[in-house]
């Protein structure tokens, strides 16, 4: 299978980038897979979303996403997100404190950290 160009990007840092052979996101159309050679495409990722990345080695990188965009091109794929957050760095019980939290939009951003860590809330 052939490799593409990934980069993953919060505002406030670069979370991972490298070659991979499929990214998987969830935009406000749905959820898209992509292969190397894909036709160029931008979507809108949906707020609580789950990005998943294939490397080359087997390896599934996987990211709490809340907002931004998913670009396509000749050069490769972008996750472009308001904020992300890699399932390695997610404090799970911090998580599911959160899940309990009064406010609706912390509640939901808790239930995405889990589900990108592999937990359920």
């Amino acid at each position: 299978m052939a490799n593409m160009s990934v980069q993953l990007v919060a505002v406030e840092r670069r979370l991972w980038s490298g070659e991979a052979t499929s990214v998987v996101a969830q935009t406000t159309e749905g959820e898209i897979g992509i292969l190397s050679g894909h036709e160029p495409v931008l979507g809108q990722l949906v707020e609580g979303g789950v990005v998943r990345i294939t490397t080359p080695e087997k390896e599934t990188v996987t990211a709490a996403v809340h907002g931004g965009f998913l670009s396509v091109t000749g050069d490769g794929v972008s996750v472009l997100a308001e904020e992300a957050e890699l399932s390695t760095e997610i404090d799970i019980s911090q998580a599911k404190a959160d899940v309990e939290s009064e406010d609706e939009q912390e509640r939901a951003r808790a239930r995405t950290r889990l589900r990108a860590a592999g937990q359920s809330a």
